[in-house]
């Protein structure tokens, strides 16, 4: 595997587009979001996805796949080597970060303002008893 296989590959989902960020690190994004993370600049290449709380603890015991820095406790990991784990299963990985990304970013809608009623105008009565 290599980075070119890995950028087609995440490339091939609905909607997901690249883009060239925080120096040599192409990220890969569904709707504005991120689901892929391949850094160039390190040697070798690392590549950085989204898991869910029961998958990332067993993934990190893994040889070469650490939690990623600084969104690990959000429970993303990274590779350190793109051959840390094997092909077919990086493929899965990165399917299933994409579908966690694109169902949450799907979820997410812009807010409806609203007019704030005002409380009903009330008149009370004095009652004496």
């Amino acid at each position: 595997m290599n980075v070119d296989a890995v950028r087609r590959h995440c490339l091939a989902y609905p909607q997901a587009k690249e883009n060239l960020q925080w120096g040599e690190t192409l990220c890969f994004k569904v709707r504005g979001k991120l689901f892929a993370l391949l850094s160039l600049d390190s040697v070798p290449p690392s590549l950085t996805l989204k898991s869910t709380p029961e998958r990332f603890s067993d993934l990190i015991e893994n040889e070469g796949v650490i939690p990623a820095p600084y969104v690990g406790r959000y429970k993303w990991i990274s590779l350190q080597r793109l051959d840390a784990l094997p092909w077919p299963e990086v493929k899965e990985l990165i399917e299933h970060s994409y579908t966690l990304v694109s169902q949450k970013a799907g979820m997410k809608k812009k807010p409806v303002k609203r007019k704030a009623k005002r409380p009903s105008k009330t008149r009370r009565k004095n009652i004496r008893t």
